[in-house]
Order: structure tokens, then sequence, then C-alpha cells
């Protein structure tokens, strides 16, 4: 089944507070309405591995808050998404609510599937860039690639793109001690 974008007039977050608890991914990018089914097995042991190695690092030295889908992430009234899994830094944890996060993860990881590669990999980047996450991963599952975004003053750099087939490692500076094998990721 692909992602829709269902069509709607400018729709907002109390819009989205009403949506089905149905097992999909209901998401508002620009005020309108996007669904994506259930993630596939593959999707889910790829987020589970990089879950894990994220948050023992991030536990270990009390370095902030990782997060898995389905979080709600309230980038503005029109734009509720709920990312694969986000990191939230502890100098910024005021953004983190009993109910969402209110605000730009430092963070966020999106697992491209076939119906969401288009949206992950441009109108999500877009949006993130505009709203200031400082560094955007995009993990795609049928290359065995993460290709990493930075914010910069000019907005989002290509940074890096790791692979499995070279056996790179994944670090970032928002998680210092974090290095998990491209390969780990894709077990």
């Amino acid at each position: 089944m692909a992602k829709q974008k269902i069509h709607s007039s400018q729709l907002t977050y109390e819009d989205y507070l009403q949506f089905p608890d149905d097992g999909k991914r209901h998401e508002i990018i620009e005020g309108d309405h996007y669904m994506t089914p259930a993630p596939k097995t593959k999707h889910q042991r790829i987020s589970g591995n990089l879950a894990t190695a994220m948050i023992t690092v991030s536990k270990q030295h009390k370095l902030g808050l990782v997060l898995t889908a389905p979080c709600a992430v309230i980038l503005s009234d029109e734009n509720v998404v709920q990312p694969d899994l986000l990191f939230v830094a502890t100098a910024r944890a005021a953004v983190v609510t009993d109910d969402n996060i209110q605000g730009a993860p430092d963070l966020i990881v999106e697992i491209l599937s076939e119906s969401s590669r288009k949206k992950d990999e441009v109108t999500k980047r877009k949006l993130y860039e505009r709203f200031g996450v400082q560094e955007y991963w995009i993990v795609d599952p049928e290359l065995e690639i993460v290709k990493i975004f930075k914010l910069t003053q000019q907005g989002y750099g290509r940074a890096s793109e790791l692979s499995k087939e070279t056996n790179d490692v994944l670090t970032t500076e928002l998680l210092p001690g974090f290095d998990c094998a491209v390969s780990e990721i894709f077990e």
C-alpha cells in the first residue's frame, strides 16, 4: 500500500488529534494529511538496531533522550510528524512534554520504504531543514546506506553517505561516544 496524501483544507494539530489510532502513521505537512501503513519487519529490525545503539550511548553518557515512532513532533500547527527515531539533547529537554515533542529535535532518523522515499528524501528533508533539525539521517534499507545531512548557515549540506559495503562507521558529534558499524544497522 502506497503512502497517500489525503487532500483537504489546511489541517492543524487539532485535526491531527482527531485521526484514528489505527496502526498507521498519520502526519500533517504544510497542512496536508499524509498516511503511511505500518512498517514492514525489515524496517523495524533496522529501527531497533539503531535505536538500541543510540539509547545505550545516550543513557551511558546522560546525553539526552532517544525516542522511536510513534512519537508526535510538533514543528508548527500545520506540521506534525512522526519520525522513525529522534534524539533531543539534555540541554534542550524543555521541548519534551508528556504528550509530544514541541519543536525540532536535535537529530531525526527516517528509514525509507518504497512508499516513503520521495517524502522522506525531499519533503521531510526540506521541512526538517527549515525548522532547524541539526542532523537528519536517511537510512536506505534497499541500498544499505545512511545519508547524513548536517545543518549549516546555508541549510543542509550532504555531510556524508555511509555504506555497509565499505564497512563504514556511523558517528555524530551530537552523541559523543556513539559509533555504530553500518553493517550492524542492517543485520
